[in-house]
């Protein structure tokens, strides 16, 4: 007889685990992986890394997803290895090489291409990549041998440093805005300098105002004997917004998405205009646009009700 298999209940858990990515892992298979150990309802990641690279993939469970586009937005610092001499059909070690040539490059060659890169820069999208095109990923494209136009986009690149350079290994540490590709940045070098280049290894080491400290392997996450212990609490995402401090009556108010205006009231806001965070004592409520004459507007709510 055939039995109905039964769905597994899932809970409702809320927060921010920091996982270290491993090489090898598309940023969804190791969501899929942590989501199931935590038994979690609901989750997302807070942008893509490849599956070659490394480091910092946030994960939102739960409330947390609420706020998963501000570290979507937000800056991010790698440290890559670029492979100088060699460059190769996806940018990456995953690719075929398609061209060598000879390296030999000074330091002073490699400060001075560096600071061209610095600041607002343009980037060609590599044909590698997941932008899609009349429904269907570049990368499905490139597969099948076919090659797109794509505009240029314009990013900044807000650090760009050197840490060390052992022919043909160049290690880059560079903080840029979102919508960077690692990978066209270190061809793009490579071509400048030219030799051409490919990257040999990324590792992503901060996420806004997130960074390695409390990060964890997936094999030790898998091991822990009580993961849900692991996760950062909501508003470590809104760690960067100043906080407002709400009276119970006001924090209803809130919560039903009513303007307040907080000018004559007894509670705590920041000098300063703009995003905020705003709490009812320790409970966070969401974030809020406070306004001029401190009018504070609600933006995106937790689900909470103030007792």
């Amino acid at each position: 007889m055939n039995q109905a298999k039964v769905k597994r209940v899932r809970d409702l858990v809320d927060g921010v685990l920091l996982l270290d990515k491993p090489v090898g892992f598309s940023s969804n298979d190791a969501l899929i992986k942590a989501k199931r150990v935590m038994n979690a309802k609901k989750a997302g990641h807070t942008g893509t890394l490849d599956p070659f690279a490394t480091g910092l993939l946030p994960l939102c469970f739960g409330e947390a997803t609420k706020f998963s586009q501000d570290l979507l937005e937000a800056d991010k610092t790698y440290e890559t290895v670029v492979h100088l001499g060699q460059t190769t059909d996806t940018g990456d070690t995953e690719g075929e090489v398609i061209d060598t040539r000879d390296v030999s490059v000074t330091l002073e060659q490699i400060h001075a291409v560096l600071a061209q890169f610095r600041g607002p820069i343009a980037q060609v999208p590599p044909m590698y990549s997941a932008l899609k095109r009349d429904g269907k990923p570049l990368y499905e494209y490139a597969r099948a041998g076919i090659t797109l136009e794509r505009e240029a986009r314009n990013v900044v690149i807000h650090k760009l440093e050197l840490v060390a350079y052992e022919a043909p290994m160049l290690t880059l540490s560079v903080t840029c805005s979102k919508g960077t590709y690692i990978r066209v940045l270190g061809q793009d070098i490579g071509e400048a300098l030219g030799c051409g280049a490919h990257l040999n290894a990324l590792r992503r080491t901060q996420v806004g105002p997130l960074t390695m400290e409390n990060m964890i392997t997936l094999d030790a996450l898998i091991a822990h004997p009580e993961p849900l212990s692991l996760l950062a609490p909501v508003d470590a995402l809104l760690a960067s917004f100043p906080a407002v401090q709400l009276n119970a009556e006001l924090a209803k108010r809130f919560l039903n998405g009513q303007r307040l205006a907080l000018g004559k009231e007894p509670v705590t806001v920041p000098g300063e205009e703009g995003r905020v965070r705003v709490y009812l004592d320790d409970k966070l409520l969401g974030t809020a646009i406070l306004g001029e004459y401190s009018i504070l507007a609600p933006e995106r709510l937790i689900a909470f009700v103030p007792q």
